[in-house]
């Protein structure tokens, strides 16, 4: 009963460690993947219904430390996906910094959504590429980038060839880092940790005669002691 215990306990304990080593395996692309997803391009085919101006509090730098509050102005584009479903879009600027749209033109867009407004009698169809995600309990929206007009909500699906082809760059270029990487351990780590083995057992071999010599004098000795205790 216990050596079946003692298996049944080592089975999951080994179930366990390949399943936590899996997940930490895991976890990198998973980052990865949502990443690439968070900041890539994506498309949606939508109509646009309206467009508003907020002014939204935010807390920045030192300020935010002694209480100040910031406030700017957030443009936002007002859609509705084929089926009615409710689509918001914010619309800023992205500036040189990450991630590199280069978008400087916000206000331009934000006329041309003005432009593209349509009633559901009367529909105009938009392709918006934009990035992010819309979160409700965050307040987070997609970021549009671009607005192209669009012949109807059958122009979908929608071939995301930039995303295809990083991810495909992506992908060869961590391919060939890999290689790299595998090289460099056959070619010159591996054969000097082997060395440094090969040096080790050598040194822990040097003194083995000198070791076994003083080895068997101990045992000689104790040898001839005992017969001398057996004498007397």
């Amino acid at each position: 009963m216990s050596q079946s215990y003692d298996a049944d306990r080592t089975f999951k304990w080994t179930f366990f460690m390949e399943a936590a080593g899996w997940v930490l395996r895991l976890l990198p692309i998973v980052a990865v993947a949502l990443f690439l997803w968070y900041y890539l391009p994506g498309y949606d085919v939508v109509r646009i219904v309206d467009t508003d101006v907020k002014r939204m509090d935010v807390k920045a730098g030192e300020q935010a430390q002694q209480g100040d509050i910031l406030s700017r102005d957030v443009r936002f584009i007002n859609a509705v996906w084929p089926d009615g479903t409710p689509r918001v879009y914010r619309n800023e600027e992205t500036g040189w910094g990450f991630p590199w749209y280069m978008k400087f033109d916000s206000q331009n867009l934000q006329a041309k959504a003005q432009d593209l407004r349509s009633t559901e009698e009367d529909p105009t169809w938009v392709l918006v590429t934009h990035y992010g995600w819309r979160i409700p309990i965050f307040s987070m929206f997609p970021n549009a980038i671009a607005i192209e007009e669009v012949e109807s909500p059958a122009a979908e699906p929608w071939v995301p060839w930039f995303n295809v082809v990083f991810v495909v760059g992506l992908l060869i270029v961590v391919l060939i880092v890999w290689r790299l990487w595998r090289w460099f351990v056959e070619r010159h780590w591996l054969p000097v940790m082997r060395r440094l083995e090969i040096e080790r057992r050598l040194d822990d071999t040097a003194g083995l005669p000198s070791k076994t010599w003083a080895w068997l004098r101990e045992e000689v000795s104790s040898a001839i002691e005992d017969l001398r205790a057996r004498k007397r």
